[in-house]
């Protein structure tokens, strides 16, 4: 374990961190930094990027968070280097596996937990838990380059972690087919399966995801959290559970003053003004 973050820390200049995090126009976005490595999801990056996205969930001034890649791949999915390493442990590698898979289910958990939308800047490739990333996403830009797929029946290791979010996005037979065949999908595909909201050229990729983002975060940030808490534990429920659950949701909803804001200004014909202060 050592040995292998010492390694990664190495093959990354200390100035330069594994997740770069900037804030524009109470947009946060995080951009996954081993270009050099595809954007493999390694034990460290998996961590940092973690924590990346729990903080700019936490702060005030962020309302909507871009993730995206820096060089030519969005991300490769897992640092299979990293993982064949652990071959020669005891359990050979067992351990480590189950920590590292662990991890990565925590990751994509606090995406879809976090309080602010998540939106993926699809920047190139995108396969197995770069994939999984993407799918797990609230939306999803991509450029007209991109491509996505889960290959690892390719190489002996169905991507089944990453087939738990590509299975909730979208259709069964398209997700079998991701999954059974290991090939490529291209972006125009992608968006017409739903596995991403918009494309754009590739040259103003960022542009277009920032001018969405913008569009999220003008809505009222407290009804933003309720919605998408309330999307998430809806979507698996039976039919009449999941009304029943909305239906308290829409209650609260009700009472919140951003509603009690809102449907004012919608009566009265004039913009609303939001309450201050409304985590």
């Amino acid at each position: 374990m050592g040995e292998l973050q010492t390694r990664d820390k190495q093959e990354q200049p200390a100035e330069e961190p594994l997740v770069l995090e900037e804030i524009r126009e109470r947009v946060a976005i995080l951009t996954l930094n081993r270009p050099k490595k595809r954007n493999a999801l390694s034990e460290a990056m998996i961590g940092a990027l973690q924590k990346a996205v729990r903080r700019a969930g936490q702060q005030s001034d962020v309302r909507v968070i871009v993730l995206t890649g820096a060089g030519p791949v969005f991300s490769s999915g897992h640092d299979l280097k990293e993982l064949t390493a652990y071959r020669s442990e005891a359990d050979k590698g067992r351990a480590a596996y189950q920590r590292i898979m662990t991890a990565c289910s925590r990751l994509m958990l606090t995406i879809v937990h976090s309080p602010k939308p998540v939106i993926a800047a699809v920047n190139g490739i995108a396969t197995a838990a770069g994939c999984q990333l993407v799918a797990s996403c609230d939306l999803a830009v991509a450029s007209s380059e991109a491509a996505f797929a889960t290959p690892g029946v390719n190489i002996g290791l169905f991507c089944s972690t990453p087939m738990v979010a590509l299975s909730r996005n979208v259709p069964r037979k398209k997700a079998m087919e991701m999954l059974l065949t290991g090939e490529m999908t291209s972006a125009e595909d992608a968006l017409a399966m739903g596995l991403v909201n918009r494309l754009a050229a590739p040259d103003a990729l960022l542009e277009e995801t920032l001018g969405f983002a913008a569009l999220v975060a003008t809505k009222p940030q407290a009804t933003l959290k309720i919605g998408k808490e309330a999307f998430y534990r809806q979507i698996d429920m039976p039919l009449e559970e999941a009304y029943g659950y909305a239906s308290c949701v829409m209650v609260d909803n009700m009472l919140h003053a951003e509603a009690k804001e809102g449907i004012g200004a919608f009566l009265d014909k004039r913009k609303p003004v939001w309450p201050k202060n409304d985590e």
